[in-house]
């Protein structure tokens, strides 16, 4: 019963993240837009399940890597306020891993789209 308990908690937990990045994350509510944009096109773009799991998988992906950015950028401005550029080149690191999301969810949307459109 301790297990349940524990994974409806984590549950709640990840719902409540979930609720405050959407919240406080303009970036963040792109990409949700960004995936209730991708899942439709992605069943239009193909019908190769591989390549649907591709498409939305990197939006998905990049969404994780979005969240990951903001609980650092959100537990470094608990840290200090300061310029501390220790602490600047964290928040850079972070932000660098979610520009790498970036090219690569794009470079799967184009791979995908150009072989699909101009075949």
């Amino acid at each position: 019963m301790d297990d349940v308990k524990r994974l409806w908690q984590a549950t709640i937990n990840s719902w409540n993240g979930l609720i405050a990045v959407t919240q406080s994350e303009e970036a963040f509510r792109q990409e949700v837009a960004l995936l209730v944009v991708g899942v439709p096109l992605a069943f239009f773009l193909t019908a190769d399940v591989g390549e649907r799991f591709a498409l939305i998988g990197v939006i998905v992906f990049l969404m994780i890597v979005e969240l990951l950015n903001t609980a650092i950028e959100k537990l470094s401005d608990r840290v200090t306020l300061k310029n501390d550029p220790a602490i600047k080149r964290v928040k850079d690191m972070g932000s660098a891993a979610v520009g790498l999301s970036l090219l690569a969810a794009g470079a799967v949307w184009v791979w995908i789209v150009v072989e699909k459109l101009w075949p």
